[in-house]
């Protein structure tokens, strides 16, 4: 018999390399400072299984809010109303989609600004409509204030400076029995939009009953409303009346929250 000691097999061998590498790999799960990017990667631990939920619906989120932006134009693309003066085609607490006003452009658009005006859509072959109705609704900053907050209204007609606009275009129900005389936005300082909510009885330019604007400078548009969807707005508006939570105003080009006066 012989005194050598006994050699183990080479299926023994096999597991106990086996059993080291299981060991090894199993290592950050046991110890996240062990390679926490490899923990947190592939462990099976709830806290890195918690982690990679975030991370993932974050990114989903993220690339969502970059392919609204490059398909919008325009930081943020969703804005909340908070009044009713565009019903009932946009009610209050609707979130809409805007667009920069380059966007969507239809052919019976004003030369270079990118809005088609009810006026012109309805003498057009009458398929631009938005929201039901013939005509762009634009998001603009009231008399070009950047720090006012963004008013949403449907773009009626184009008025060229000087013009009086009220003999010329204006619809006389929508004047309240004011002539050119009686309204400063009359005869009109500069080129521009004269705007109307859908549910108000005047225009914003008279009298500043609604809309505190004169006629709406091209470059006072910050954006044209395309899509509604349906009080997806409403959370932030029960927000801001349960906490008193004040919005500091939108910068230019910049809408989150508009009002509709």
């Amino acid at each position: 018999m012989s005194d050598r000691p006994r050699s183990d097999s080479p299926s023994d061998s096999l597991s106990r390399s086996a059993a080291d590498t299981d060991e090894s790999s199993a290592a950050p799960d046991s110890d996240p400072t062990d390679g926490l990017g490899r923990w947190l990667l592939r462990s099976d631990d709830a806290r890195a299984v918690a982690c990679r939920d975030i991370a993932s619906v974050v990114a989903v989120v993220g690339l969502a809010g970059l392919l609204l932006v490059a398909f919008s134009g325009v930081w943020p693309p969703l804005a909340a109303v908070e009044s009713g003066s565009m019903e009932p085609n946009v009610a209050t607490g609707d979130l809409v989609f805007v667009t920069d006003s380059d966007r969507f452009v239809g052919s019976e658009a004003v030369g270079e600004t990118g809005v088609v005006t009810r006026e012109a859509a309805l003498s057009g072959d009458g398929t631009h409509l938005r929201f039901g109705e013939p005509g762009d609704v634009i998001v603009f900053a009231p008399d070009g204030d950047p720090s006012a907050t963004p008013v949403i209204h449907r773009a009626h007609f184009w008025v060229e400076e000087g013009e009086n606009w009220v003999e010329t275009t204006a619809d006389a129900d929508a004047l309240g029995d004011r002539t050119c005389a009686a309204l400063h936005s009359c005869p009109a300082p500069h080129d521009g939009f004269v705007t109307k909510g859908d549910a108000n009885s005047l225009y914003d330019q008279v009298g500043g009953q609604y809309a505190e604007t004169t006629v709406v400078k091209s470059d006072w548009v910050t954006s044209k409303s395309v899509v509604r969807l349906p009080w997806l707005g409403q959370v932030r508006v029960v927000l801001e009346s349960l906490f008193a939570v004040t919005t500091p105003p939108p910068l230019a080009g910049s809408q989150f929250v508009a009002a509709f006066g």
